[in-house]
C-alpha cells in the first residue's frame, strides 16, 4: 500500500502540471457570453487578435505566463456563464436585488425595427449565447460539429411549422399537438404551452420570440386566405383592417406592429415583468420564404422546413422576416444598444448606452453619404455629389484583349465566398455623428467620406480602376470612403483631401456579426462535405456535388449568403411605395442601423480587396481578367479548371496575394466555365461575361 508521503508527492506532481484549458469552442463561447471581443481579450493578455483567434479555433495553445492568466479568466467566466444544462453558482435574483458586480439587463428605449413589437422589460439575468462548434483547421483532422446545447427554457427549439391537421413540427423530429383554430388561440398556445423560443445572443440583448410557420392548409384553417392578392409587390401586401382575423386579434387585446398582418406578422402585448409576450408568424403561401434566398424550402414537407429554419436559427438567428431583415437584426442582437449601468447619484441600475453599439437614436448621414431623396439632401439643397462606393461591374475593352488571349480555349469564372462578409472582418466604422472638415490631412485609420481628385492616377487599363465601380479612370473630384483612398496610398500615390466628413467615435461594430456568420457558413459547408483540410482538387470536386448532398442544408447555406448581402444592403434601405415624395422621411430612417456610411465602408473594402488580388495575379502570372461583376471574375485559361492558371509555389502551395481556392470567406470557388469565343462574343455585344458564366445563356438585348 502506498504511503501518505507517496500519495502527497503524486498529488503535488499533478498540481505542478500545466493548467488544462477547456476545448477551443468553449473558450470562444465563454468570451462571447462575457461580451468581450477577441481584440479586447488580446489587449488584456498582451498578445495579438490573431493569436486569440488561433486559441479559439484550435490552431495553437497559449504558453506560460499567458496560459495561467488565460485559464484564470476562463474559470471566472465559466462560473458566471455555465453551459446550458450546467447549474450556475447561487446568486441573488437580479430582478429583485441586483448583485453589485453583475448589472441587470435592460432592453432600453423602444428601437424602431423592421417588423418588431415594442417591449418594456424588467431586468433579467444574463444568459449565455448558443455557439456552434468551430470546424477543424487544415492542420487537424476534421471532426463533426457538436450539436448546440438547448436552453432548458425552450426545450422544443426556436420555432415550429404548423400543418392543417394541428401538428406543429419542430427541430429534431419533435411534433407538438396544437389545438388552436383561430390566430389568437394560436398565439396563446405558443406562449403558454409550446415552450418555443431561443436564448439571447448577447448578455445585454433579449431572447428571440417564438416563430410559427403556417402551411397553406394551416392558414386556411385559422381563417386566413390561402393567397394574398393585389397589384403591388407581394411582400408589401397586408390583410385589410376590417378582415375577420385582424378583428379577432384586436378583440382578444393583442396588437399587430405597424406593418400589419402580412407574410411576416408579429402579434404582441406589452411585456409583463420579465416575460415578453410576442409571437411571430410566417405564412408560406404568402411567399414568406423567397425562393431566391430559400431555394425549394416552401415546397418541402413541414418537418423538413422546420429543420432548415431551425438550423438557420441556431447558427444565425431566428428568422425575423426576409434574410435581409434577419441580417440587420443580427447586427443589433450581437451589439445591443443599451446595457444596465449604476446611477452614481441613486445607486440604482438604469439603462445606459452599450459601448460599441449604434445606440437607440437614428443618426442623419453626412450629405455626400446620403441618397438624393434623403431629407438632409433635399432640405439643404446639397449639390456637392455623393459617395459612389459600389461593387464592380466592369468589362475589359475588347481592343485590349490580345490575340494570344483569344486563342486560349476557355473562360473560367472565379467567385469569392461571401466577399462582403470577408470585408467586414476587423472593419473599423464610425459610431458617432459626422463632423465636417476643410482641407484635412488624410488619415487611413479614420472612417469617413473624403472629397479628393484622383484623376491624375493612371493604372494599367487591362485592370479595372480600384476607384470607380465601372472600373473607369476618375475624371475629377469625387467623394471616396477611407478604404478607397488608403488603397491609393498603398499603390504609392499621394492623397490630398479637399473636404471630409469624419467620425470621432469608431469601433469594429461588425466583428461579432462577421464571426457568427463566418462560423455558420463554414460549419454548413462542412456538413455538406466541403472542409478546410481538402486539397484544391478535392475542394473543387466537393463543391460540384455539395448542393446534392443534403438539399435542406444547401438551402441553409443559400440563406446564410443572402443574409450577408441583404444585411449590408439594408444599411441603406431606400424608400418604397408609389406615393413617396423626395424629402419625406421613410420608416427605415427611424432605425439607428440606417447607416449608408457603414455600407459604403464594407463595399469599398470588398472592391479594394478584389483589385489587390487582380493586381497581384497580373504580377505573378501575367494574366488579366476579362470581366468582373461584384465578387465574380472571369479569366482566359488554357484549361477548364482554376488549377490551370492559379499561381502555385514549387512546393504545391498556393501563392499568397492572389486568388486562392477554399471554403472560407474571401477565398475562391469555381463559378463557371465557358468557351473563350463565347466570352468574346458577349464582350463584343456590351455584355458582362461574369454575369452569365455560371449558366452560359445570356439575354443579348439586356442592359448591363
Amino acid at each position: 500500500m502506498a504511503s501518505e508521503e507517496e500519495l502527497f508527492a503524486s498529488v503535488d506532481a499533478l498540481l505542478a502540471e500545466e493548467p488544462q484549458l477547456p476545448p477551443p469552442a468553449e473558450r470562444a463561447r465563454l468570451r462571447e457570453a462575457a461580451g468581450i471581443t477577441q481584440a479586447r481579450l488580446a489587449t488584456a493578455l498582451k498578445t495579438t487578435t490573431q493569436t486569440v483567434k488561433n486559441w479559439e479555433n484550435g490552431r495553437s495553445e497559449p504558453r506560460p505566463p499567458r496560459l495561467e492568466a488565460y485559464q484564470r479568466l476562463l474559470k471566472g467566466w465559466a462560473t458566471k456563464y455555465p453551459a446550458y444544462g450546467t447549474p450556475a453558482a447561487p446568486a441573488p435574483a437580479l430582478a429583485v436585488a441586483p448583485h453589485p458586480e453583475v448589472p441587470p439587463t435592460f432592453t432600453g428605449p423602444a428601437i424602431p425595427e423592421m417588423d418588431s413589437a415594442p417591449s418594456v422589460e424588467a431586468p433579467t439575468a444574463p444568459v449565455a449565447p448558443q455557439r456552434p462548434a468551430r470546424p477543424a483547421t487544415s492542420r487537424r483532422p476534421v471532426k463533426k460539429a457538436a450539436a448546440p446545447m438547448r436552453d432548458p427554457r425552450f426545450p422544443h427549439g426556436p420555432l415550429a411549422v404548423l400543418d392543417g391537421d394541428g401538428s406543429a413540427y419542430g427541430m429534431g423530429g419533435i411534433v407538438l399537438s396544437c389545438p388552436a383554430t383561430t390566430v389568437p388561440e394560436l398565439v396563446e398556445w405558443t406562449l403558454r404551452e409550446s415552450r418555443l423560443g431561443a436564448a439571447r445572443l448577447h448578455r445585454y440583448g433579449k431572447d428571440s420570440d417564438p416563430l410559427i410557420v403556417l402551411t397553406a392548409a394551416a392558414a386556411v384553417k385559422l381563417g386566413l386566405p390561402e393567397r394574398l392578392e393585389g397589384h403591388e409587390q407581394r411582400r408589401s401586401l397586408r390583410l385589410p383592417e376590417d378582415h375577420p382575423v385582424v378583428k379577432q386579434i384586436a378583440k382578444a387585446k393583442w396588437q399587430l406592429t405597424q406593418r400589419g398582418f402580412g407574410p411576416w406578422a408579429r402579434i404582441y402585448r406589452k411585456a409583463q415583468g420579465r416575460e415578453r409576450q410576442c409571437v411571430q408568424l410566417a405564412i408560406l403561401s404568402w411567399d414568406a420564404l423567397d425562393d431566391r434566398s430559400w431555394p425549394g424550402v416552401a415546397e418541402m414537407a413541414p418537418a423538413d422546413i422546420a429543420r432548415v429554419l431551425g438550423v438557420y436559427a441556431q447558427r444565425v438567428i431566428t428568422p425575423r422576416g426576409s434574410t435581409a431583415v434577419s441580417g440587420l437584426e443580427l447586427m443589433t442582437a450581437l451589439r445591443p444598444p443599451t446595457r444596465a449601468v449604476r446611477d452614481e447619484a441613486t445607486g440604482n441600475w438604469v439603462s445606459g448606452h452599450n459601448p460599441g453599439s449604434l445606440g437607440t437614436e437614428p443618426m442623419d448621414p453626412a450629405p455626400p453619404e446620403a441618397i438624393p431623396e434623403h431629407p438632409v439632401v433635399v432640405q439643404s439643397g446639397w449639390t456637392g455629389g455623393f459617395l459612389n462606393e459600389e461593387a464592380y461591374q466592369w468589362v475589359r475593352p475588347l481592343d485590349l484583349v490580345t490575340g494570344e488571349e483569344c486563342a486560349l480555349p476557355f473562360a473560367v469564372g472565379l467567385d469569392l465566398n461571401t466577399a462582403f462578409l470577408a470585408a467586414a472582418a476587423r472593419l473599423v466604422v464610425g459610431l458617432s455623428a459626422p463632423d465636417h472638415f476643410h482641407a484635412p490631412r488624410f488619415n487611413p485609420k479614420i472612417p469617413g467620406s473624403w472629397l479628393v481628385d484622383l484623376s491624375h492616377i493612371e493604372l494599367d487599363p487591362r485592370l479595372p480602376s480600384p476607384f470607380t465601380p465601372d472600373g473607369t479612370r476618375p475624371t475629377g473630384r469625387a467623394w471616396y470612403q477611407t478604404h478607397t483612398l488608403a488603397y491609393a496610398q498603398e499603390l504609392g500615390y499621394d492623397v490630398h483631401p479637399i473636404e471630409a466628413y469624419l467620425r470621432r467615435e469608431t469601433g469594429a461594430y461588425l466583428d461579432p456579426w462577421h464571426d457568427r456568420l463566418k462560423n455558420a457558413y463554414v460549419d454548413t459547408l462542412a456538413d455538406l462535405g466541403v472542409t478546410r483540410d481538402m486539397s484544391d482538387a478535392e475542394f473543387l470536386a466537393a463543391m460540384e456535388q455539395h448542393k446534392h448532398v443534403d438539399p435542406a442544408l444547401a438551402a441553409v447555406l443559400s440563406a446564410i449568403k443572402a443574409t450577408v448581402k441583404g444585411g449590408i444592403g439594408k444599411l441603406r434601405e431606400r424608400p418604397q411605395g408609389k406615393n413617396y415624395e423626395a424629402g419625406d422621411r421613410w420608416p427605415a430612417l427611424e432605425r439607428p442601423a440606417w447607416r449608408p456610411d457603414i455600407r459604403a465602408a464594407v463595399i469599398s473594402k470588398a472592391r479594394v480587396n478584389m483589385h489587390r488580388k487582380l493586381n497581384n495575379m497580373a504580377k505573378m502570372t501575367g494574366l488579366y481578367p476579362l470581366a468582373v461583376l461584384s465578387d465574380c471574375v472571369v479569366y482566359p485559361s488554357p484549361g477548364a479548371s482554376p488549377l490551370d492558371f492559379l499561381p502555385y509555389a514549387a512546393s504545391g502551395k498556393p501563392q499568397p496575394g492572389g486568388f486562392r481556392l477554399g471554403p472560407t470567406p474571401g477565398l475562391a470557388k469555381l463559378e463557371g466555365v465557358q468557351s473563350m469565343p463565347w466570352a468574346v462574343d458577349l464582350m463584343d455585344k456590351g455584355l458582362n461575361p461574369a454575369r452569365h458564366i455560371k449558366g452560359g445563356d445570356a439575354v443579348l438585348d439586356e442592359g448591363e
